[in-house]
Formats: C-alpha cells, sequence, structure tokens
C-alpha cells in the first residue's frame, strides 16, 4: 500500500505500538525512514533499529523502550511539516524543544539531523517532527 507521507506513517506506527505496549513494530523501509529511527535511536527514545530483507522487501524493525511501570519512553510525537504546509527554518531560528528535553529533526542539505547537530554546523532546513 502506498503511503503518501513516509514520516507520519512511522510516528503513527510507533505511538500506536507503544500504546498497545508491544516490543516491536515493523514496517516498509526507506532511507528517510531508516535515518528518522536511527535519531530516536541516537536520542534514547528506542532501543534498536534493525532493517531486515533484500531489496525491494527490506523491513525496518524498531524496537521500543518503555519506563518501569510499561510506560512508553516517548510522551508525544508531533508532525510539523505537513504535506500541505511545509515549514523551514534557518540555522538562527531553531530553538530547543521542550527546554532541551526533546528534539526536533530537520532534513537539511547535509541530510537528517537533530535540531542541534543542525545548528551546530550552522544549516537550517525543513523541520519533519519534534518528540519528547
Amino acid at each position: 500500500m502506498p503511503v503518501n507521507d513516509p514520516i507520519a506513517d512511522l510516528l503513527v506506527r510507533i505511538r500506536n505500538a507503544s500504546n498497545a505496549k508491544l516490543d516491536s513494530v515493523a514496517m516498509p523501509h526507506s532511507l528517510l525512514r531508516e535515518a528518522v529511527a536511527r535519531i530516536l535511536h541516537g536520542e534514547g527514545f528506542v532501543s534498536s533499529v534493525d532493517v531486515a530483507g533484500e531489496g525491494v522487501r527490506k523491513t525496518l524493525l524498531v524496537e521500543l523502550k518503555y519506563m518501569e511501570n510499561r510506560k512508553p519512553v516517548i510522551i508525544s510525537m508531533q508532525k510539523v511539516s505537513k504535506l500541505g504546509r511545509r515549514v523551514y527554518v534557518t540555522a538562527n531560528e531553531i530553538r530547543p524543544v521542550r527546554q532541551g528535553m526533546g528534539v526536533a529533526i530537520l532534513s537539511t542539505s547535509k541530510g537528517v539531523m537533530k535540531d542541534m547537530d543542525a545548528k551546530r554546523q550552522g544549516v537550517g532546513g525543513e523541520v519533519l517532527c519534534t518528540i519528547w
């Protein structure tokens, strides 16, 4: 089934799986989804990110992370740029999410990166989503 917005699909799948208290979630692979999932892993929001399969049958497997009483680590995920309204920022306009407790993921000319890395490198881009 074709998906118009792969980032929104990734966020919804992770949110639904964590609300259902599942250990992992599988979805079709794309390089953009994998880059966003790897940032989530690097920031400690998910346990692991793996790619299974070959060619067009690749699958992205995301292991979810929970706190002590099976409460999800991810409190909220919001898609910022949508299909009908793209949101772009310059390096000077990048602000911390939730006073630094969250992360914004940007698509820049140097690749997909989190907000503070983009600010440090002096590049702006499209704000894909915010997570805390």
